[in-house]
């Protein structure tokens, strides 16, 4: 799209390959280096870094509902060029939206170093670098219209999610945070209302380009499936006897989540920590 031509990072896939790349590396050789090391604590790198992403993602929310609104974009299915000015706002965003999700590798980095390793699931490590990935294709080809409605949602679960984050790493605060089970649900509803969103573009189409609808479902899809098997896991699944008589009560939980939530987090979701 000539609109994103010249922004920082865009120009060339190479440095999204190369960020990604060392964000792979960074988990194996981080978890060969801390192997026979004691884990950091970070409690106030943490505090600080979620309260950025809370703030960032509440810009990102804030700022896609005004220019949707003042753009007059259509809920059902917008295309890429029809609002002007608006559609170069709505792309000022989603570019925020495509750089944070390399700011958000950071969540796989404090696991590394607090070694937090049972957390670095497949699902985790697959969602953090794919939509790094998945972003920059979109702010090639496809910066505004339909692309709105999953930031704009994923934002919103973000700012929730980690504001929830932060407060769960002060002791004194882990007694008021009651609402991890409403989130969990929330993070499943974003992906599957995304998916009914970019759905309903391709059985009423309005000129954006099908084929990047089909690739947004199907990938959700995978991000639904993976998030349903977490769900049942942490709690659908009655605990057998032998596990009840063998098995401490504290589980493999960090902030109040099974580890295979951190997996599904970020996303279209996080991720972790659906876009």
């Amino acid at each position: 799209d000539a609109r994103v031509r010249g922004w920082f990072l865009l120009d060339s896939y190479l440095p999204t390959f190369f960020l990604t790349g060392a964000y792979l590396l960074c988990i194996w050789l981080g978890n060969k280096f801390m192997k026979d090391r004691p884990p950091f604590s970070l409690r106030a790198h943490l505090i600080v870094y979620n309260l950025g992403i809370t703030l960032l993602s509440l810009y990102m929310l804030i700022e896609l509902i005004l220019a949707t609104w003042e753009g007059g974009y259509n809920l059902q299915c917008q295309n890429l060029h029809s609002s002007g000015e608006a559609d170069i706002r709505v792309a000022k965003v989603l570019w925020w939206y495509y750089f944070s999700k390399v700011i958000e590798f950071m969540d796989t980095i404090f696991f590394v170093l607090r070694k937090k390793s049972s957390q670095i699931t497949f699902l985790h490590v697959y969602h953090h670098a794919t939509m790094f990935n998945i972003w920059w294709c979109v702010l090639n080809w496809i910066p505004c219209g339909q692309s709105f409605f999953g930031p704009t949602l994923n934002s919103f679960i973000h700012v929730l999610m980690y504001s929830y984050y932060g407060l769960s790493v002060i002791p004194s605060m882990r007694k008021y945070l009651w609402w991890k089970k409403y989130l969990t649900q929330a993070q499943l509803l974003q992906f599957l209302l995304t998916i009914v969103h970019t759905l309903s573009a391709a059985v009423k189409p309005c000129g954006f380009p099908f084929g990047c609808l089909m690739f947004q479902s199907s990938y959700m899809a995978t991000l639904v499936i993976l998030f349903i098997n977490f769900y049942i896991k942490t709690y659908r699944k009655a605990p057998s006897r032998t596990a009840t008589k063998e098995t401490p009560v504290t589980t493999e939980v960090k902030n109040g989540f099974h580890k295979d939530y951190f997996a599904a987090a970020n996303g279209f979701l996080n991720d972790k920590k659906a876009q």
